[in-house]
């Protein structure tokens, strides 16, 4: 543990820790992080973690800790623009030399808008097709890896239609997704109807929320957020997220 003390209070002048929210609970880790915040902070060097949701929403979180993230400043980072993704995916294959034709790119960025790493995970799937196959990516190709993942042509997904869709798979009503019920059940239909909803109308948290009985925005980037992390291991969420797609 002094190995540990002094080379995270000592010898940076940086301190970046990601999921922040996972400590909470754990009493001997939240002892050391609060001493090597405290250190940091006096010696006045720069602190940076990110949470899935506010501080004062990060159930279990001693409370001294609690007000030291709410001393500094509390950003909302939401999901980047369409503008933001392009660039992205064409850093991307620059980085990695791929040739990425500007219609492909703008097709990827618009139907993939919630999740950076799925676009390049996306465009390496591309590249590979494209070098299995000697083609090189079009926006066919496109289209084709991302057909189970994106509505028919043409079709228009309205708010409406994917509530209706999810309340009937888990056999609720739409007026439960608005309620303040919290049961299992109904919570989690809430969130992948949100999820989906924000990831084909590209409709702001905010915005959401209101169609969800008035919910504040960091209840549906809280949903948001569970669903896509649940998307990269859960096969439970992976299922239902798919079977709704499926019904879209």
């Amino acid at each position: 543990m002094s190995q540990f003390r002094k080379k995270y209070r000592d010898s940076y002048n940086v301190l970046l820790i990601d999921d922040i929210q996972f400590i909470a609970g754990k009493q001997k880790t939240e002892e050391e992080f609060f001493h090597t915040f405290n250190a940091l902070h006096g010696s006045k060097r720069q602190i940076v973690v990110t949470s899935d949701r506010p501080p004062k929403e990060i159930e279990g979180l001693e409370e001294r800790i609690r007000t030291r993230f709410e001393w500094g400043l509390v950003a909302d980072i939401s999901i980047p623009e369409i503008e933001t993704r392009i660039a992205i995916l064409k850093q991307k294959a620059e980085q990695d030399d791929i040739y990425l034709p500007d219609d492909v790119c703008t097709f990827l960025a618009t139907y993939i808008k919630s999740n950076v790493r799925e676009l390049e995970g996306l465009l390496i799937r591309l590249q590979a097709q494209a070098s299995l196959t000697g083609a090189e990516i079009s926006l066919e190709m496109a289209k084709q890896e991302l057909k189970v993942s994106i509505p028919e042509e043409g079709s228009f997904l309205t708010i409406e239609t994917i509530q209706n869709i999810t309340a009937k798979h888990f056999s609720i009503k739409v007026q439960d997704l608005k309620s303040a019920n919290r049961s299992k059940k109904i919570a989690t239909a809430r969130q992948l109807s949100m999820f989906l909803v924000r990831k084909y109308t590209g409709l702001g948290f905010k915005d959401i929320g209101h169609y969800f009985g008035g919910k504040d925005h960091t209840t549906v980037m809280h949903a948001c957020s569970k669903i896509e992390k649940g998307c990269e291991g859960n096969p439970e969420i992976i299922e239902l997220v798919e079977s709704l797609q499926n019904q879209l």
